[in-house]
């Protein structure tokens, strides 16, 4: 049968039925284990009963009113995110590419409020990762992605990840701002030393840019901490935020310091569903967890197993390299003789969801709420998989 929906995707053929904890079960109740978290989105794993609760409370009131009025619970989040963070406001949106997206704005509009306005150019990095929307597109460079949508947009330059000299050559009269993510997450786990995002910081006071990280993907506890930047114990001017944040449910968030907040008045951003009551409950009910005594202490825990049995398989199978990552954001290079999409078509056929992401990486993401055991269940299954491939 013909499908209705536009043939962007190229999906499995595997529809679930439910989900709880770190485990989904198909419409034909088969059960996998889940690691891949809808793309390190399902946070507190499947059906976790406080976030269904939240979400069932605040769907008996009321789901949305727009942004014309008061919201909340959406002021409990921002408020909670500020005082947890390094920010001072918090811009609520729907998705990572969204809050990537207000980031941008919000850089350009510091410089130009503040005599600045030639500065609007943003450095970004190569194999980086940022949305699908054409700014984004723009911003990460990635040609699979633009095929077909050129041109891109003006004002983005890139050096290589992790190359700081390079990015210190890049900086012009009209750069505004430095755009990395901590973790390269679908560029293939790449890693960068906490030193790198000192120099970042340091070279943007220097040359008065605002340092801008995207932690759509490392952020709300992925790695051990509420967001990467943390590791490196530096203070960004604005952090997009997303994915884990809903734990499934849509939201995102633009954080900014107080100097870049400063640029922001009525009418220079906005979005009809951005933070809506739904969404707010959502993420008020993950921060719930996720900022609970010893959780993020756990997630550190479970982060450094999983990277200890991650290494015992990449020791045994001779096609597996690097382990990359930290906490839960972790990944496993496959050399020239695996495709990475057929290790994890391997490991799901046996019960095993993964994602696969650049430089022949599979990317391994459990839910954060993931145990020790639930993490030695998906290694056997990932070392039955990788035996069948004849590693």
């Amino acid at each position: 049968m013909t499908s209705a929906i536009m043939p962007t995707y190229a999906p499995a053929d595997i529809a679930f039925e439910h989900g709880e904890g770190v485990y989904l079960y198909s419409t034909d109740g088969k059960k996998y284990v889940d690691f891949g978290s809808g793309i390190a989105v399902s946070a507190l794993g499947h059906s976790h009963p406080h976030l269904v609760a939240a979400i069932q409370e605040q769907a008996g009131k009321v789901m949305h009113y727009s942004n014309l009025y008061r919201i909340p619970g959406q002021e409990t989040l921002a408020q909670r995110l500020v005082d947890n963070s390094f920010a001072s406001s918090v811009f609520c949106t729907n998705s990572g590419a969204e809050a990537v997206e207000c980031g941008l704005k919000i850089v350009r509009r510091y410089h130009d409020v503040n005599g600045n306005p030639d500065k609007y150019r943003v450095i970004t990095c190569t194999g980086s990762f940022h949305g699908r929307t054409l700014a984004t597109l723009s911003a990460a460079k990635n040609e699979k992605h633009m095929d077909g949508f050129t041109p891109m947009l003006d004002g983005f330059d890139q050096v290589p990840f992790g190359n700081l000299n390079e990015l210190r050559a890049a900086v012009t009269e009209e750069t505004a701002a430095i755009l990395v993510e901590p973790i390269q997450g679908e560029g293939g786990i790449t890693y960068a030393e906490p030193e790198y995002f000192k120099r970042l910081r340091d070279t943007a006071d220097e040359f008065g840019l605002l340092l801008f990280l995207d932690e759509v993907q490392t952020g709300i506890g992925r790695t051990g901490k509420l967001f990467a930047h943390e590791w490196a114990d530096i203070q960004p001017d604005v952090v997009a935020a997303a994915k884990g944040l809903g734990g499934g449910f849509p939201v995102g968030a633009c954080l900014a310091n107080e100097k870049a907040t400063a640029a922001m008045a009525p009418g220079t951003h906005g979005s009809t569903f951005g933070g809506n009551p739904m969404a707010s409950a959502a993420a008020n009910a993950v921060l719930d967890i996720v900022l609970g005594d010893g959780f993020l202490e756990n997630v550190q825990k479970t982060g450094a197993y999983l990277r200890t049995k991650l290494e015992e398989l990449s020791a045994k199978h001779a096609f597996l390299g690097d382990v990359r990552g930290q906490g839960l954001l972790t990944g496993i290079v496959c050399d020239d003789s695996v495709v990475n999409l057929d290790l994890v078509k391997a490991a799901e056929n046996i019960g095993l969801l993964t994602v696969p992401a650049g430089a022949n990486v599979v990317r391994v993401l459990p839910p954060l709420i993931v145990t020790e055991a639930e993490i030695d269940e998906g290694m056997a299954i990932l070392d039955q998989a990788c035996g069948e491939m004849g590693g």
